[in-house]
């Protein structure tokens, strides 16, 4: 057993382009794990990820600020607290607010793809 404390685990930049901004750092909560990616994920102001799907299902857990979570049918503000399950597939974006940062837990299947999609 081990236990992870947030608090304690380095912050990383995380670049990819599938981010409005490079205002984002990942924390690897469980980087030993063999069936799971586990990560925190910390958005400036106003940041968010664009349009994309995973190949298999993901849960976001909210840990800091306001942010939205988005299918192409609706927009959904969440807050500290918020579980987000997101089924295999569907397309979506997820980030802070305008005004606020934001934070999350995202967990998934080690090796899911994810794909860009049109925003």
């Amino acid at each position: 057993m081990r236990v992870s404390r947030i608090s304690e685990v380095a912050e990383a930049p995380f670049v990819n382009p599938l981010f409005t901004s490079k205002d984002v750092t990942i924390q690897a909560i469980l980087p030993e794990s063999q069936e799971y990616d586990i990560n925190m994920v910390n958005f400036g102001r106003g940041t968010r990820l664009k349009f994309h799907a995973h190949g298999g299902e993901q849960i976001l857990i909210v840990t800091a600020g306001r942010g939205i979570v988005a299918t192409e049918q609706e927009e959904v503000a969440v807050m500290p607290g918020d579980v987000v399950f997101i089924p295999a597939g569907e397309k979506h974006w997820h980030g802070a607010a305008r005004d606020s940062e934001f934070s999350h837990i995202f967990i998934f299947r080690r090796g899911c793809q994810c794909t860009p999609m049109e925003d």
